[in-house]
């Protein structure tokens, strides 16, 4: 028996338009919706009624970058795949999309199916995966093919990391033919990571061991070429592109010229770049562990264009690349030498609400609020009309938010499996109040009521920008 559920009274907020509407859940789905008020919604009926009287009902979030349980620096991020739905769910995020690792070495398939198995059973809501690319040869191109047919539609590979999961140019060119051909998308981690190496040599050769220098040997030119260099080999190939974790205002300028010239390239940034900076790398005392990333943050200057970016549609998403992992015992590996400190920051659970303070702090619309969080995302990755939306026939993702509310972010009431938040006691206008997860509470009224479980693999089809 399905229970029907009926959202009264709120402001539906979607990537299109805002309007004071009723929702309708049934079968875990939106049945309908209807002016608040009207004859059709006063007709409706359900067995559980949610009062959104001077709240917004918005999509659930789509974050179509994270890492759980992911392997690093010889140590694994710290939220499972059961801690990091959980954690995303209080964040008002219904969809993860998660990235499975093939080895150098071994197949595509093997490295997905370690993933089916690390997910299966354990997520509060519904998650997706992505396949990171390692070792391009004859094998992996033709198994790209199956991988999209079965649903996992994109692909990601690495100009960074030497020895780890770089590919080279050639390698680079062939995965980018292979999903011209096969409708994939390929994902771009865009830093020169041969050049990189370079100067964590030469940092730490002079003494320079700090987080801080993290940030000094990425430069932000050697993101803004790479970036460059992708663009270029997949007009070569052909191919659709997007560049994941943009934080530097040249790499934003390369996208914003190659959208320009009508070339089907895309990127997301992340908010860490919108709200942290090089300030947090210097803080003293290794503090500024807390904050390795890659792309790294980067000086407050950049902020600006990255908002900008935003407005003007050069940038499309802000996923997290939450890829969390404790400052006690994980990110002290790399006291004395910066280069050993694990890259990667927690926020699954902060972005919604981040982005709010954007709408609140006139960065961004309300509507632009929930197209880069929940709307793009899901049609840049094949998910779009089940996920992103209010509309008849999506699913009932749906999060009742109080844009009035105040909060303070803290480790102390995070629900993160990490001993820190990046944002300590930053104040934020707005929260999550009640979560549905395909028409199930997973949040209400700020209690956890959802299930390890609960969420499913959801099969994608390919970039609906590209139809």
């Amino acid at each position: 028996m399905s229970t029907r559920t009926l959202i009264r009274g709120g402001l539906v907020v979607t990537a299109a338009e805002e309007a004071h509407a009723d929702v309708l859940i049934e079968d875990g789905r939106i049945a309908a919706l209807a002016a608040s008020g009207s004859d059709a919604a006063r007709a409706w009926t359900a067995e559980r009624v949610i009062d959104a009287t001077d709240k917004y009902v918005i999509p659930g979030g789509v974050d179509a970058h994270t890492h759980m349980e992911f392997p690093f620096g010889g140590t694994f991020s710290s939220d499972t795949f059961e801690t990091g739905t959980r954690a995303a769910a209080w964040g008002g995020t219904t969809t993860i999309v998660d990235f499975a690792v093939q080895s150098v070495g071994h197949s595509l398939r093997g490295g997905l199916d370690a993933y089916y198995k690390k997910a299966d059973g354990k997520c509060a809501i519904d998650y997706a995966f992505h396949m990171i690319v390692s070792d391009v040869n004859e094998r992996t191109l033709k198994e790209m093919d199956l991988l999209v047919e079965e649903g996992v539609t994109s692909f990601k590979l690495f100009m960074a990391y030497p020895g780890v999961f770089y590919s080279d140019d050639g390698q680079i060119l062939r995965a980018m033919q292979r999903s011209s051909a096969n409708g994939g998308l390929i994902m771009m981690h865009a830093e020169n990571g041969i050049a990189i190496d370079v100067l964590v040599e030469q940092a730490l050769q002079a003494g320079r061991t700090d987080p801080r220098y993290h940030g000094e040997v990425r430069r932000a030119l050697l993101e803004a070429e790479a970036t460059h260099r992708a663009i270029r080999l997949a007009q070569v190939a052909g191919a659709p592109l997007y560049v994941v974790h943009v934080s530097a205002q040249e790499a934003v300028a390369e996208l914003a010229r190659a959208r320009d010239d009508g070339l089907p390239v895309f990127g997301e940034t992340c908010p860490q770049y919108l709200f942290l900076s090089t300030d947090n790398l210097a803080e003293p005392d290794f503090e500024g562990a807390k904050y390795v990333c890659s792309t790294p943050l980067r000086p407050k200057e950049h902020q600006a264009a990255l908002w900008r970016g935003l407005r003007t549609d050069d940038l499309q998403v802000v996923s997290t690349d939450h890829c969390p992992f404790c400052f006690s015992g994980q990110k002290e590996l790399g006291r004395g030498d910066f280069s050993k400190i694990p890259n990667g920051m927690p926020g699954v659970e902060n972005r919604m609400d981040l982005l709010h303070q954007g709408v609140v702090d006139g960065h961004i619309s309300r509507r632009r609020w929930i197209e880069i969080a929940c709307a793009n995302p899901a049609r840049m990755f094949g998910l779009y009309g089940k996920k992103g939306t209010i509309a008849p026939g999506a699913d009932a993702d749906v999060v009742v938010y109080d844009p009035t509310a105040e909060q303070t972010i803290s480790a102390a009431t995070h629900h993160m499996n990490v001993d820190y938040s990046a944002y300590e006691g930053k104040r934020l206008t707005g929260q999550v109040e009640t979560v549905l997860s395909r028409g199930e509470p997973v949040i209400t009224e700020r209690e956890f009521t959802g299930r390890a479980g609960h969420g499913a693999f959801v099969p994608r089809g390919t970039c609906q920008y590209l139809r």
